[in-house]
């Protein structure tokens, strides 16, 4: 039997006055999941517990089949493993976004979250110059990927009160500057940021091409390290990881999974699809499972970005589950698990922690009544799963 999850991050959204009171899913043309829809199990999953922050970390441990509650620690910790960056047992890490903060009426507001989607070359650049000036025993920079970057503060503090700043766009940034012991060290390292970004020629030049230069630093999703039983000794299979986002490729790391790097997947509407596609298939020939993730709508939706949400959404029907779903046919047995990780409303910009639609499917060939694969087709099923993680141990049939 091979195991699949087909991810696609932040799909799920609200019905929308523009689209004539429909969601993005029930608006986009998805001719392949609605196939699953019909003729698998279609339900709807909460995949943050209550009390936790509504994040692609919380969400995701929920969707690879680990209780948040016992292994969650923070976002950070899950990233530096993505790239190879150890935590001794007092380190804490932090995510850095490189971000563009924009100067308006005497006010200082969150312009951009992601540096206009800044390359990674070009990301990798301003934090190598930030290692190079502010790097010490007490804290060190690391590249990861496009804006997404790190931060390890040595024997640091993690009691802190820190913002993702996809969460506040647009907003004035007063009121979400670190608080906490420790704050004034993080604040320091952004206005140090500052000046060197200033100075950088790389500033200049994205700005006279046209493109939002990086500003500043904005550190959040702070943690230590956590302890995590592998995917094997968990559910007996083996198996890979294939996203763009180190996120993921940090929890797949620690659940023991081999981690699949598919060039020029870029977690946005550009990525190569179709490589990630035939990726997972190639790993689904020597294991038994594989998680393939993919970024485009999630990012879409934090931009505010309507057409390219569904763009991104029927880009993953058309070239990856369509694909994906051709391809086992000729593997065996099968099941398929297609859902987002949380709903990442186009209003709101971020996050929620409202329930998602899912579908398990194992090549079933009866239709059912299902107008197809979306929130309120999902809802009207009745079938509710309260705890996210035991998804994975319904398409594992355990």
């Amino acid at each position: 039997m091979k195991y699949i999850v087909l991810l696609g991050d932040g799909m799920s959204d609200e019905a929308l006055d523009v689209l004539g009171g429909k969601t993005p899913l029930q608006v986009a043309n998805t001719p392949n999941m609605d196939l699953m829809a019909r003729r698998g199990t279609l339900g709807m999953a909460h995949t943050v517990p209550e009390g936790y922050p509504p994040g692609s970390d919380v969400a995701n441990l929920s969707m690879f089949g680990y209780d948040p509650s016992l292994c969650y620690t923070g976002r950070s910790p899950l990233e530096a493993a993505s790239i190879g960056v150890e935590l001794a047992s007092d380190d804490v890490a932090f995510r850095i976004n490189l971000v563009h903060l924009k100067e308006e009426e005497g006010k200082i507001t969150m312009g951009d979250y992601s540096s206009g989607h800044i390359s990674t070359a070009e990301g990798a650049e301003l934090v190598t110059e930030l290692q190079k000036q502010l790097g010490d025993e007490n804290f060190s920079f690391h590249p990861g990927v496009s804006y997404r970057h790190l931060l390890v503060w040595h024997h640091g503090k993690e009691k802190l009160q820190l913002t993702p700043p996809h969460d506040i766009s647009g907003q004035e940034i007063n009121d979400f500057l670190p608080k906490g012991d420790g704050a004034d060290d993080l604040i320091d390292l952004m206005n140090s940021s500052q000046m060197i970004f200033s100075r950088h020629p790389q500033y200049q030049q994205r700005a006279g091409q046209g493109k939002t230069p990086a500003n500043s630093i904005w550190p959040w999703g702070q943690g230590k390290a956590p302890a995590m039983e592998t995917f094997q000794a968990k559910f007996g299979l083996s198996g890979a990881v294939i996203s763009a986002v180190d996120l993921i490729k940090g929890i797949g790391v620690y659940a023991g999974l081999d981690i699949v790097n598919v060039p020029g997947a870029t977690g946005y509407v550009d990525t190569n699809w179709s490589g990630k596609a035939q990726a997972a298939l190639d790993a689904l020939k020597e294991k038994d499972f594989v998680f393939l993730h993919v970024e485009a709508p999630d990012e879409a939706s934090h931009s505010g970005n309507l057409a390219d949400k569904i763009k991104a959404i029927e880009l993953f029907d058309a070239l990856v589950v369509g694909p994906v779903l051709e391809g086992l046919k000729g593997l065996g047995p099968y099941r398929v698990l297609c859902a987002p990780d949380h709903p990442t409303p186009i209003r709101l910009k971020t996050h929620t922690a409202d329930a998602v639609p899912f579908v398990i499917y194992a090549g079933e060939e009866t239709d059912k009544t299902v107008a197809g694969y979306d929130e309120v087709s999902a809802a009207a099923s009745g079938v509710v799963v309260e705890k996210g993680f035991r998804l994975m141990e319904m398409l594992l049939e355990r």
